[in-house]
């Protein structure tokens, strides 16, 4: 009798583990609210979303923008998303594997920006560690963008934070802000993000944040003005022409 198994039916018990220990952290209820936790509601899930809408990425800059989270982590909660179908995985053009939102995915958006909102009430902990990339940013501002813009708004802007390039582009009452270059911008914006935040949060007055800490580097004046208007009232939580 030949004892021996093929090596694709052996079983993984960490696979039992894995399964056990999503499931216990469910709370099986009813309510929608609920419903969303089980899926979002887990360390690190919607700091991975966050940095998703900065556009694809690959696991080394996910690494990058959350500090403090474990490569083993990181790959769990990666699989857990697309089991969800939350985000999808693909190399499309890369020697490597990329990460990017699905539509359900993209929906996130005005949940983030709500609990950004949120957590702007509280202030920061002394010692905080900076990211390694600054994807972190994209999706508070694209959805303060998005919340001020009309159809006659139209920008495409390099906005520069602290050197890190993200491609700024508003039109047809669509926005988009994404983490590289903008491809023939009709401005070059640079600011600094301590700044950024602490205007964001409400620490700085717009009015200082204008004056200080943002500058056009070159090309349009006009849209250089339009993005810190947009943003002005997209912060601050108002509605076109309050």
């Amino acid at each position: 009798m030949n004892c021996l198994q093929p090596v694709c039916a052996l079983h993984d018990p960490s696979t039992d583990t894995r399964t056990a220990l999503k499931t216990s952290r469910r709370y099986k209820l009813l309510c929608p609210i609920a419903r969303g936790l089980d899926r979002v509601g887990d360390k690190w899930t919607l700091l991975i979303l966050r940095d998703l809408h900065a556009g694809p990425a690959r696991f080394s800059d996910l690494q990058a923008s959350l500090p403090g989270v474990a490569p083993n982590l990181l790959t769990e909660r990666l699989r857990e998303l697309e089991s969800t179908g939350l985000v999808r995985r693909g190399s499309p053009g890369y020697n490597v594997s990329i990460y990017e939102l699905t539509e359900l995915g993209a929906s996130t958006g005005p949940l983030l920006f709500a609990l950004a909102g949120f957590g702007s009430q509280f202030p920061p902990e002394d010692e905080v560690t900076r990211p390694g990339n600054l994807r972190t940013v994209a999706v508070t501002l694209k959805m303060a963008l998005k919340s001020v813009i009309d159809g006659s708004d139209s920008l495409r802007i390099e906005l520069l934070i602290d050197d890190e390039q993200f491609a700024v582009s508003v039109s047809d009452g669509e926005t988009q802000v994404l983490y590289g270059p903008c491809e023939n911008p009709e401005a070059i914006v640079a600011t600094s993000y301590v700044p950024l935040i602490e205007a964001a949060d409400g620490r700085m007055p717009m009015s200082e944040f204008a004056s200080e800490h943002i500058r056009l580097v070159e090309g349009s004046p006009e849209q250089a003005k339009r993005l810190l208007e947009l943003l002005e009232a997209g912060m601050s939580g108002q509605e076109r022409g309050d």
